[in-house]
């Protein structure tokens, strides 16, 4: 199982229990007293995927793949079904980290290592940046964030307070001071610092708005100035709940700033966690940490045969 060991396992079901219900409790159900495999259950298998919020064009996929294989391979028992669509849902995920038994280690190459990280408002960035400063700070790592978020009063004043939780540094500047200010100076100060990470906030407005856009590319030509590959990653923090919705906002993101992975957020308050599958197969951009809970180790590094494992499996 590589990071996750058993009790990580088990908040993982914990908080993908609604999605376990919503896709594969209904499957169960559509297998239940069938004898044989035909279009009718494969039919009732795409419906329940779609509305599980996979997306039509993902559902269409896996359930093409099955179909393929049932005849090539005839199988013919209802209950193969599940062994076959687990097995297709492995396959489209793209798993982010490369290294599953230290998921917290930072590429030797940079130092500091920059990340960005974006998203509208209320999808937890704030949240996400604060657990990911804590497991960081944990693992051994001097950390620096930069409070690039200069529009809302409140969203430094809670970065500060997870700065302070984590035991890490965080550079700020006044309410309504230049975004591309703050992060320069923050990257100075980590560079001097000799600092092996710089976590960046940035202002959330809708992911529609051109000057918000705007915002972030000239924080990125700013950090140039100082680490010319700078940000050497973008992760997009999305919100679980907004199901497909969440892919709108990846492309208008991918777009402007160039989203290197992602982080999904509040899956155990959602039946959506299908956008996972969505997300992975039509844009081929990495989930790199889920959160499953509101604990400051809830935010886990994402581990695909674990992800499966816990949408299929009961909670013991």
């Amino acid at each position: 199982m590589g990071f996750l060991d058993k009790f990580k396992l088990g908040r993982l079901k914990e908080g993908l229990a609604k999605t376990h219900e919503s896709l594969f409790g209904k499957v169960q159900k559509i297998l239940f007293g069938k004898t044989k495999i035909d279009d009718e259950l494969i039919e009732n298998l795409e419906e329940i995927l779609i509305a599980g919020d996979v997306g039509v064009a993902t559902a269409a996929t896996i359930i093409e793949n099955i179909r393929k294989r049932v005849k090539q391979d005839r199988y013919e028992n209802p209950a193969e079904l599940d062994g076959l669509l687990r097995d297709e849902i492995q396959k489209l995920l793209v798993n982010g980290s490369t290294s599953l038994n230290d998921p917290f280690t930072l590429p030797s190459n940079n130092k500091p290592h920059v990340v960005m990280i974006v998203g509208v408002n209320g999808v937890g960035k704030t949240t996400t940046i604060g657990k990911l400063a804590y497991n960081y700070k944990t693992a051994g790592k001097k950390v620096v964030i930069a409070a690039a978020d200069t529009f809302r009063a409140a969203a430094n004043e809670q970065l500060e307070i997870w700065a302070r939780r984590a035991g890490v540094e965080i550079i700020r500047q006044a309410h309504g001071a230049d975004p591309g200010a703050v992060a320069f100076d923050a990257l100075k100060s980590a560079v001097a610092q000799n600092a092996d990470l710089m976590i960046i906030d940035t202002a959330g407005r809708l992911h529609t708005k051109v000057n918000l856009m705007e915002e972030l590319k000239k924080i990125k030509r700013v950090l140039q100035k100082i680490v010319a590959d700078a940000p050497h990653e973008v992760l997009l923090v999305l919100d679980a709940s907004t199901g497909q919705n969440a892919i709108q906002q990846v492309k208008h993101f991918t777009a402007a700033v160039g989203v290197t992975g992602l982080v999904l957020t509040k899956l155990d308050g959602t039946a959506k966690g299908g956008v996972v599958l969505g997300i992975s197969n039509e844009l081929n951009i990495p989930v790199k940490f889920i959160g499953v809970g509101e604990k400051i180790d809830d935010l886990q590094p994402f581990d695909r045969t674990a992800f499966v494992e816990a949408l299929f499996e009961k909670q013991s």
